[in-house]
């Protein structure tokens, strides 16, 4: 699968100083990106299933980084 995303993202509240005295250089922006998902679900018996999933997100308009991978298992139950 294919989706967009968008969002705005705020560091420490808007605060460029943090308590310990700390200055951040990056502040509150917008972001904006897109994800592809693959997912696939595998069938232990009639009731049982196993799922998997892969998820790559690219995400732009910050500065902590580009790309997140994210992946996933479950155990369904169907009745």
């Amino acid at each position: 699968g294919v989706s967009a995303l968008g969002g705005y993202e705020t560091v420490n509240w808007g605060k460029s100083v943090l308590s310990d005295g700390s200055t951040l250089h990056n502040g509150d922006a917008f972001i904006y990106g897109g994800a592809l998902s693959l997912a696939a679900d595998f069938y232990l018996t009639d009731n049982f299933a196993l799922g998997v999933n892969l998820k790559e997100r690219f995400i732009f308009g910050n500065n902590t980084g580009h790309f997140r991978f994210g992946y996933g298992m479950q155990l369904k139950y169907i009745f």
